[in-house]
C-alpha cells in the first residue's frame, strides 16, 4: 500500500467520509494495543488519506477510553504526517453559537492522568515543546478551508479546555473555565495533540460547537434532540471543510512539528531498554 500522508480522525457525529473513494479497510497492530477501529484508507479530493472514528464506529468508547497512543501510533505507521482531528465541543462564550466552527491554537489540561499521555518512558525520557498545543499552518489552512465550504461562521484561535468526563461540568466548573479565558470545553483534543506532537505529526483541530456549556442561561432549555440535529448539520459541513482542507495541504510541506524530537530525547540511547527501544523504534532514530 502506498503511504498515505494525510490523516483524519474523526468525533462525535463522524464515523464516515461520505466521498471518500477507493476505500480499503486496513487493520493496523500497534505497540500500544489496537486502535479506536481499523482505518478507511482511500481517495479525498485526489489525495490519499486515512480516516480513523475516534469512538469507533457505532461510538463505543468513552473519552477515557479512546486508546489515544495506539491511534497516533497506527497513523503514523501509514506515513501520516499531518492530521486533520475533528470533535464536538460546547461553547463557554456568547459569541460561540451552537453550529459554529472554532479552530482553536491554545489547550487547557483538565484530564485526570487516567489517559497515558506520552509515548515515552520505562527507560526513554523525552520532553516536547508544547507551548502552541496545534500546528499554526494547519490550524490556519483547516480555517481557511471552512470559510470557504462550510458554510457556518468560522473562529480561528480560542481556548480548547480538556475535561476528563464523560459526565459534563457542573455550573460552577463552568465558570471557572470561562473566569481562565477558555473558548470551548471538549473532552479530547488531549493526549491526542501531544502525542501527535511526539509522533512528529503536524495536527491541528475543527472544534464544532452543538450547544452552549451549562454556565449559559438558555442551557437548561437545550434538548438531546436539538444538540443532536445540530450535530447532523455540523457533521455535514465538516466533511465539506475537510475535504477542502486535504486539497490544500500540501504533502511535502515541512513544518516545525515534523522535527519535534530533534532535541527532546533526554536519555542516552545506549542505556535505553531493548524492549523500550523496540516499541518505540517508529520515533528513534540510530
Amino acid at each position: 500500500m502506498q503511504p498515505v500522508t494525510i490523516g483524519i480522525i474523526g468525533g462525535s457525529g463522524l464515523y464516515a467520509m461520505a466521498e471518500l473513494t477507493e476505500q480499503e479497510e486496513v487493520t493496523v497492530d500497534t505497540p500500544f494495543g489496537p486502535p479506536s477501529d481499523s482505518l478507511l484508507v482511500g481517495t479525498l479530493a485526489g489525495r490519499r488519506v486515512a480516516f480513523l472514528p475516534r469512538h469507533g464506529r457505532g461510538h463505543v468508547l468513552t473519552p477515557t477510553e479512546v486508546p489515544y497512543r495506539a491511534n497516533i501510533h497506527a497513523l503514523k505507521q501509514l506515513g501520516v504526517r499531518f492530521i486533520i482531528a475533528v470533535t464536538a465541543v460546547g461553547s463557554l462564550r456568547e459569541e460561540l453559537v451552537p453550529g459554529h466552527f472554532v479552530v482553536p491554537d491554545q489547550a487547557i489540561d483538565r484530564t485526570k492522568g487516567i489517559r497515558p499521555a506520552s509515548f515515552f518512558g520505562e527507560g526513554a525520557v523525552a520532553h516536547i515543546a508544547f507551548a502552541d498545543p496545534v500546528c499554526p499552518h494547519m490550524a490556519r489552512i483547516i480555517a481557511a478551508a471552512a470559510r470557504q465550504s462550510s458554510g457556518t461562521t468560522v473562529h480561528e484561535g480560542g481556548t480548547y479546555c480538556c475535561m476528563e468526563g464523560p459526565q459534563f461540568s457542573t455550573r460552577a466548573e463552568s465558570e471557572l473555565y470561562r473566569s481562565w479565558g477558555c473558548s470551548i470545553i471538549g473532552m479530547t483534543l488531549l493526549p491526542e495533540a501531544k502525542l501527535a506532537r511526539e509522533a512528529e505529526i503536524a495536527y491541528a483541530s475543527l472544534a464544532l460547537v452543538t450547544d452552549y456549556d451549562c454556565w449559559h442561561d438558555d442551557h437548561d432549555n437545550v434538548t438531546a434532540a436539538m444538540v443532536i440535529e445540530t450535530i447532523q448539520h455540523n457533521v455535514a459541513a465538516a466533511q465539506r471543510t475537510v475535504a477542502s482542507a486535504v486539497e490544500m495541504i500540501d504533502p511535502a510541506a515541512v513544518y516545525p512539528a515534523h522535527s519535534a524530537l530533534q532535541h527532546a530525547l533526554m536519555t542516552d540511547p545506549a542505556r535505553v531498554p531493548a524492549a523500550t527501544r523496540e516499541r518505540l523504534k517508529l520515533f528513534m532514530k540510530g
